[in-house]
This record gives C-alpha cells, structure tokens and sequence, in this order.
C-alpha cells in the first residue's frame, strides 16, 4: 500500500540525499485526482493556473479563494495518497494578518494539506503568523505568475549576478521563516541549484531545470488537453485534446447518420408491456 505523503516527508526530501527526485502535477477535480494520484505522484497542487486551464480567464488574477477552495474540495474528496497543496490566490495574502489567516484557513478546511504562496522577502511576515497558526506553507519565488504586471510580462528572472543572489538570499529567508518547501520558477538551471543548495527544504522546479529537488507541471499540459502555446519548459506526454475532439466528432456523425444509439444500446419493453400500449394507440 503506497503510504500517505505527509509535510514532514516532503520537507526533508533531498535529492542529493540519493533519493528519487519529487512529482507534484495540478489537478482541479475529482477525475484528475484520481487519475494523477493513480500515477504514483507525491504532491496534487490544486493550483490557480485554475483560472487560465478552467475557467477560461488570461491569467491567474481573476481566481478567488472561493474558487480554489471548491476545487480543492473537489479533489480531497478522492482521499488521495498524495499531499494536497492549494494556492493562494492573488490579493488573498497580501491584505492584513487576520485576512491571510482566514483565506488560508478557508483552503485548510476545504481539504489542503498545505498551501502556496508566491513572493520573496515581502511575504515573510504572512508566512510567519500562518506557520504559527500550524498551516503548513510552501513557498514561491521566481518568476511569480500573480506578479505579471509588476514583472512586465512572464520573463525568465535572475539572469543576472545580482538578482541571483538576491533570489538564493529571499530562499533562505522564506525558509527560515518556516516553508517547508519551495517552488522555484522561471529561472536559470545554474540559479537554481544555487538555491536548492543553500536550503535545507525541499525545491520543486517549473522551468528551472534538473537541479531541484523534484519537478512539478499543468496537468492539462502534461496531456494535451488544451491547444495553447506551452512555454519551453513543458513536455507534452499525451494529445488527449486531438484524441478528444476526434472521439467527438465520430459521435457527432453517428448521430446524424442514425448508428447512435444501436440496438444494444437501448432499453425495451417485455412483449406484454408493449401490446397493452398499443391499445393506446402507443407504439
């Protein structure tokens, strides 16, 4: 029986301790849970790339706490082996203590195991009072999706000495104010295994190369699902979406033609049943 993933085992896994290297993908729904931790994968983010792979929206800024707590629900219903973490939305966290406690709680009882957040140095104190309140956090830093604006765009950051530095320096302080993990986004390999190098938690990279300590992306990229321009960083493993819309179209043209629904495909009467209806002038 593959055993529960708790914080504690995601906290201390280390990839240069010789261990296999961690999987988180996203899910949204009960299907995709199950599909995903049917996988074998060691952590579910139910993540507010929601708003752009569900909902339809251009970015993630338009998800709410409401949002992300349905569909985390949605996924823990599954009892899933794997750790649930949700996201925390944008402008769910970066409002007064009391507020973030509250948001965060919100995604704890709808069945997260954890919650993410993104930012550097800026959110330590959030992330302080929600480690004392016992919510387990993961961190975010990198290119920082809710950050689009204030970034000029989903650029690839830390390209420079400095800002390098800056990064591996905000990783350690994220840390020491209590994550149990980070996720590492947007950056070059070489920064990121700086980073993954100088924490003592967990790195999970999303185009931020093979140095971290495991690796985690979209599951409607992962499968294909949707036809969207997928950043460099991607691998597509399945075409669900092509495979999809050929299944479609095969039934639409069954139905047109009258070979949908077939014989077998139909629930009938006993002989009895239907002569009494044709005395009612019925069949």
């Amino acid at each position: 029986m593959v055993k529960k993933m708790t914080v504690p085992a995601i906290r201390d896994h280390k990839a240069a301790q010789g261990v296999d290297p961690l999987v988180m993908v996203t899910a949204y729904d009960a299907p995709g849970a199950r599909m995903v931790d049917e996988a074998g994968v060691d952590m579910i983010l139910v993540g507010d790339s929601l708003a752009m792979v569900v909902l339809g929206y251009e970015n993630t800024l338009q998800v709410t706490v409401d949002d992300i707590a349905h569909h985390t629900a949605a996924v823990a219903r599954t009892k899933p082996q794997a750790l649930v973490v949700a996201d925390m939305p944008w402008m769910s966290y970066h409002v007064s203590t009391e507020d973030t406690l509250r948001n965060a709680a919100q995604l704890i009882r709808a069945g997260a195991g954890a919650i993410k957040l993104e930012g550097g140095r800026r959110r330590l104190p959030m992330i302080e009072a929600l480690v004392a309140a016992e919510i387990p956090v993961m961190g975010h830093v990198g290119l920082t999706p809710q950050s689009v604006h204030a970034m000029g765009g989903f650029k690839v950051q830390a390209r420079n000495t400095k800002a390098a530095l800056d990064l591996v320096d905000a990783a350690k302080a994220l840390v020491h104010a209590g994550c149990f993990s980070l996720v590492l986004e947007g950056v070059p390999a070489e920064v990121a295994a700086m980073v993954t190098e100088a924490v003592d938690v967990s790195t999970i990279g999303i185009g931020a190369g093979p140095h971290c300590d495991g690796q985690v992306l979209v599951f409607h990229d992962v499968l294909g699902i949707e036809k969207r321009v997928l950043p460099k960083f991607v691998r597509r493993y399945a075409d669900l979406h092509g495979t999809g819309v050929a299944a479609l179209k095969e039934f639409a043209a069954d139905v047109r033609s009258g070979e949908f629904p077939a014989p077998q495909e139909v629930y009938g009467l006993c002989d009895e049943v239907a002569e009494e209806l044709k005395l009612y002038g019925m069949g």
